[in-house]
């Protein structure tokens, strides 16, 4: 699947690069703010993809002495990044509209509808590639979102361009530009939390270490404690754990650790296990957090 996305992301690079160059030179020579700002928008797209595609050729690199998980989260950072620059498009089109407010220009209406429905046609072509087979990983994610918010500056930029064609009202255009900035804006902060997650090594979603503790009780039978209980993701869905599990007496513990991995690979879909065995339930661990109830659950 991942040669798949690497050339969705790379074919999709080149379309949104060729036609950005085509929409700021339009934006530029029509006078109009909301074909600026898709451009600008469709630079960020650009740059996006050729980020998550740096990242995909990167994320085929194994592991090394230096980097034991590999390069994978490369692809998360590729995400924050995505992230950010949607986060300078809107603020360059805020910018720009408090501007236009004050004095604005001349924009031919013309001109500005055939580009941005050129736009328009462009973002669902690419739209159609990216979401067509694995549309979850982050990285294709990313892209899918920097693709419909531009989808949406298009769609915004017809608008004006019909409305001032048939009335000659301007500020058509900067209000249009402002309301497809704040969708971007959703679409940011959606990205940047879900990568910082990762990047934080925070638990996926369902996969508590309480919750993994209290199946790993119930399914092995062998087990009579389980705690110091870390998981998180190297890049999107590539699961790791690690815990501590305390024998029953008399338990097979090579048995009872098989268990715990194949039970973590099958019902958590973690990919690397390291299980750990606290022998006489001393063990410690820094990031220990205190459960409510009166076991000590640790989970991270």
């Amino acid at each position: 699947m991942t040669a798949q996305n690497e050339r969705k992301i790379l074919v999709s690079f080149l379309l949104i690069f060729s036609f950005m160059m085509v929409e700021a030179i339009g934006g530029a020579v029509s006078g109009s703010l909301a074909l600026l700002a898709d451009a600008g928008h469709m630079l960020t797209d650009a740059i996006a993809l050729g980020l998550a595609y740096a990242a995909f050729r990167l994320g085929r690199r194994g592991a090394d002495a230096q980097r034991t998980f590999g390069y994978g989260r490369f692809e998360v950072i590729a995400g924050l990044v995505n992230a950010l620059t949607l986060f300078g498009i809107v603020g360059f089109i805020l910018y720009e509209a408090v501007t236009r407010f004050q004095d604005p220009g001349p924009i031919l209406a013309g001109p500005m509808f055939i580009i941005a429905a050129a736009g328009m046609l462009v973002n669902l072509f690419v739209l159609r590639i990216l979401t067509r087979g694995d549309a979850e990983h982050i990285n294709v994610r990313g892209a899918i979102l920097h693709v419909m918010g531009d989808l949406l500056g298009s769609v915004g930029a017809i608008l004006a361009a019909v409305v001032i064609w048939y009335t000659g009202w301007t500020p058509i255009d900067p209000i249009l530009s402002l309301l497809v900035s704040l969708l971007i804006l959703r679409s940011a902060w959606s990205l940047m939390k879900q990568t910082l997650h990762i990047l934080l090594e925070g638990a996926p979603s369902g996969l508590e270490g309480g919750k993994i503790a209290a199946h790993l009780k119930k399914a092995v039978e062998s087990v009579q404690e389980v705690h110091h209980v870390h998981v998180w993701s190297i890049t999107s869905g590539v699961l790791v754990a690690t815990l501590q599990l305390r024998p029953k007496p008399g338990a097979d513990i090579r048995l009872a650790v098989r268990q715990v991995e194949r039970e973590l690979k099958e019902r958590f879909g973690v990919e690397h296990a390291t299980v750990g065995i606290d022998w006489d339930g001393a063990s410690t661990c820094r990031f220990q957090q205190e459960a409510p109830s009166s076991h000590h659950a640790h989970a991270h």
